[in-house]
């Protein structure tokens, strides 16, 4: 037995303790150097600049949200769809696959300028580039899933003639939900990634605009800030879909 599984409630207290390790290295770093706070301001400094500008920074973190939760939840739908298809079809799989496959290793910013020519600026094109973002990690990791199912299973169903459909959803499914969740653990993060690279090319609101324009102005404080809150916002993304996980996996 570990030393961190004497811990009370380690799953919660030791990332906390990290986390306050983490502000207490920052806060020491800045009052031990005097650095000025133009460059890098105090967690004090942080803190007050989120507590007197909190309506913009709430009003631009629902704007992050809502693209990357949208954007996210279509391009995973559309992933985990795909990938249905491919594995019930010989043909698309030989000849579309190694294309998505490839597709993931493309640096997705690069799309970024093509959706903006064709579908122009504003927070419908910054979904598109969102669902784009999340589609490649949920398919290639559900395909993955649906070609490790059991054969043992599989024939188990074809004899007794279940089909296609009750075969997806009795056995493919449930084998397959592992390597589901891997891959929507990776959208999620990406998501809020793609969320931000969009806000700095195709929108003028959320929080990538935010620390956007705070750079700009040199103001390191504004930017730190929406850092803060962008990682709280991915941080609770992220610990609902591993909650999930954890629910469906229990069932």
């Amino acid at each position: 037995m570990s030393f961190a599984d004497h811990v009370p409630a380690a799953r919660f207290t030791l990332p906390a303790s990290a986390l306050a390790v983490g502000v207490i290295c920052w806060w020491s770093l800045v009052a031990l150097t005097s650095v000025p706070a133009y460059l890098l301001p105090s967690p004090v400094i942080v803190a007050d600049n989120l507590i007197e500008r909190h309506t913009i920074y709430t009003r631009n973190a629902w704007v992050t949200l809502r693209t990357a939760v949208g954007g996210g939840a279509v391009g995973s739908l559309f992933g985990f769809l795909a990938a249905v298809v491919v594995v019930h079809s010989s043909v698309l799989r030989r000849a579309v696959y190694p294309y998505l496959v490839a597709a993931r290793v493309l640096p997705k910013i690069a799309v970024a300028p093509v959706l903006l020519i064709y579908l122009g600026t504003g927070g419908a094109t910054a979904l598109v580039f969102v669902s784009l973002v999340a589609f490649f990690p949920v398919f290639v990791a559900s395909a993955a899933g649906f070609e490790e199912t059991p054969d043992s299973y599989l024939d188990l169903l074809d004899s007794v003639d279940a089909g296609p459909i009750r075969t997806l959803l009795f056995v493919r499914v449930p084998a397959a939900l592992p390597a589901v969740f891997a891959g929507l653990k990776q959208a999620t993060a990406l998501s809020v990634v793609g969320a931000v690279v969009a806000e700095w090319i195709l929108t003028d609101e959320g929080l990538g605009f935010l620390v956007l324009v705070a750079s700009e102005n040199v103001r390191p404080a504004a930017v730190l800030a929406a850092v803060v809150v962008l990682f709280a916002e991915g941080l609770a993304l992220y610990g609902l879909v591993a909650l999930l996980h954890r629910q469906v996996a229990w069932q």
